[in-house]
């Protein structure tokens, strides 16, 4: 059987790679580029999942899509123990809800910001003049009453989640880590949030950088230009 991750470029299908290579399992890439102008997938997408999203991965006869059920597969499936605590530890218990979290509490955040923040290059260009002030003005009222008041409660809650363990889940590098891993990524690029006033996170942030799956993943799936 062959794995192959369907890969679009800037997605989150970058931390299915990082995954796999912290695996070291064997796998192939299947490349897709987002549209430049409207960012979104291309309609071939659809031909491996009705939802033409990324990330898909195949496997022999299996499709798998949302980030979270394929992280879970592939730790489970191919981990042998390694990368998903055991079952009913509470190890395991992080690492569940962080494959949740990511997903299901930050990224819509982080996502919200990104639409906001684009409203203003959204008109037709002639009309852009006239209009960007206004959306201009839109976009920032939501993220100074909004988006920005409630990402900074989460990048907190997570700074002190990490208080007392140098991992999501633990003691030890795991899925859970793999999976913050595009958010954080996100939000270190447009919130220019993490540094004095967040250090674990930081400090996180830095570490994960540095493991070797982490560089080898950039290599075959391509860097963040998310910023």
């Amino acid at each position: 059987m062959t794995l192959t991750v369907h890969h679009l470029n800037n997605s989150r299908s970058q931390r299915v790679l990082f995954l796999l290579e912290e695996l070291e399992v064997p796998y192939e890439i299947r490349r897709y580029e987002r549209n430049p102008r409207t960012m979104l997938a291309p309609a071939s997408l659809r031909a491996v999942h009705p939802l033409g999203k990324s990330p898909v991965v195949t496997d022999g006869d299996r499709t798998l899509a949302e980030t979270g059920a394929i992280m879970e597969y592939l730790a489970t499936t191919y981990g042998d123990g390694r990368l998903m605590p055991q079952p009913g530890s509470v190890e395991r218990e992080r690492a569940t809800y962080y494959l949740h979290y990511a997903e299901g509490s930050l990224m819509p955040l982080l996502l919200l910001q990104l639409v906001f923040s684009r409203l203003p290059q959204q008109p037709p260009k002639l009309l852009r003049p006239l209009l960007r002030p206004l959306l201009d003005g839109i976009g920032r009222g939501v993220d100074r009453q909004f988006l920005g008041p409630q990402l900074a409660l989460h990048l907190n809650f997570l700074d002190r989640e990490l208080d007392a363990r140098p991992w999501f889940a633990g003691d030890s590098f795991s899925v859970a880590d793999a999976q913050m891993s595009f958010p954080l990524e996100i939000a270190g690029l447009r919130l220019k949030a993490l540094g004095a006033a967040l250090p674990n996170l930081q400090n996180w942030l830095d570490r994960l950088r540095a493991r070797p799956a982490y560089a080898r993943a950039l290599e075959r799936g391509g860097p963040y230009e998310i910023a």
